[in-house]
């Protein structure tokens, strides 16, 4: 059955890339609401932005969503995946400014919220997008992909010069508490050498040690580390799934990424949905609704570090 959170969750920081304070607010919906947000400090035009693929606007280091009317709200994935991963399928999330807060940079902060204001079951089933063939697509060294599988599955690989993160994959299948306690606590990481670049262009304003790792070279700056020896690849792995449930329902299929991020995975979306033959909306069975992401959670899952 479909699911929504029992009580709201409210939750104040700052944006990564504006630097600006925000006040969120997620509370239940009813069922077949989808997840929708609304700007409330936008007053002069319509200020309600749909969470869907098609309403992906800039994904230059985060991805943005704007509506018809150029309201937009940026860097989503982190409380998109956090939502799919405790799977809450309707919620109304409502932001007093134009970025969702960073918090320490992972979905962990919101889990915990969405854990203590615990989940409610709606009287109504759960449809869900099953991959029938593989679509693909590659472009600018990177490239990731959608292919049939009776799971939710996310394998990635990442490759970087710099010697504190190198080679690194990872398959995961998002079943049984997967995402809530292998990647949820995996925060968003950056090169030092790029940091002043992205600050010139106007982004990572509120960048910093508490809220990203930052590498440079064999070096992670950050006094307490890395979370896990992995953690890069399986953050990649956590801006996936929230990136991927801008599909508007739960996708039963095997995600590969190949140095990819939030452009690969919006771009595959829009692939996959110009294909009519390559998915078909099924409702779920008992089986494959317990293989989805958020099905048996239990409270020693979550870990935030």
């Amino acid at each position: 059955m479909q699911r929504t959170l029992k009580t709201p969750i409210e939750i104040v920081g700052k944006g990564l890339h504006s630097g600006k304070r925000a006040a969120l607010r997620v509370s239940p919906a009813v069922a077949d609401f989808g997840i929708w947000i609304q700007r409330v400090d936008v007053t002069d035009r319509d200020n309600m932005i749909p969470a869907r693929y098609d309403h992906v606007n800039d994904t230059r280091l985060c991805t943005r969503l704007a509506n018809d009317a150029g309201v937009e709200v940026s860097t989503v994935e982190h409380l998109m995946a956090a939502l799919a991963g405790t799977g809450i399928h309707n919620a109304m999330i409502e932001i007093d400014g134009p970025e969702i807060p960073i918090m320490d940079g992972s979905s962990a902060p919101f889990v915990a919220a969405i854990l203590k204001a615990g989940l409610k079951e709606l009287d109504a089933p759960l449809q869900a997008i099953r991959i029938l063939k593989e679509v693909s697509i590659s472009v600018d060294g990177f490239s990731a992909s959608l292919s049939p599988s009776e799971k939710i599955e996310i394998e990635f690989a990442i490759d970087f010069d710099e010697a504190a993160i190198g080679k690194q994959s990872k398959t995961l299948q998002m079943s049984n508490g997967a995402f809530v306690r292998e990647l949820s606590n995996c925060r968003t990481f950056c090169l030092r050498r790029d940091v002043d670049m992205m600050q010139s262009a106007g982004l990572a304003l509120g960048g910093g040690l508490e809220n990203a790792i930052v590498v440079d070279g064999d070096t992670v700056l950050n006094p307490e580390g890395f979370r896990r020896d992995d953690e890069c690849v399986r953050h990649k792995m956590l801006d996936a799934l929230g990136d991927l449930a801008l599909a508007g329902h739960p996708i039963i299929g095997r995600y590969h990424g190949e140095k990819a991020g939030h452009r690969a995975t919006n771009l595959l979306l829009r692939e996959l949905f110009s294909q009519p033959d390559a998915w078909e909306m099924v409702e779920c069975t008992p089986n494959q609704w317990h293989d989805l992401p958020g099905a048996h959670i239990k409270p020693t899952d979550f870990v935030l570090a």
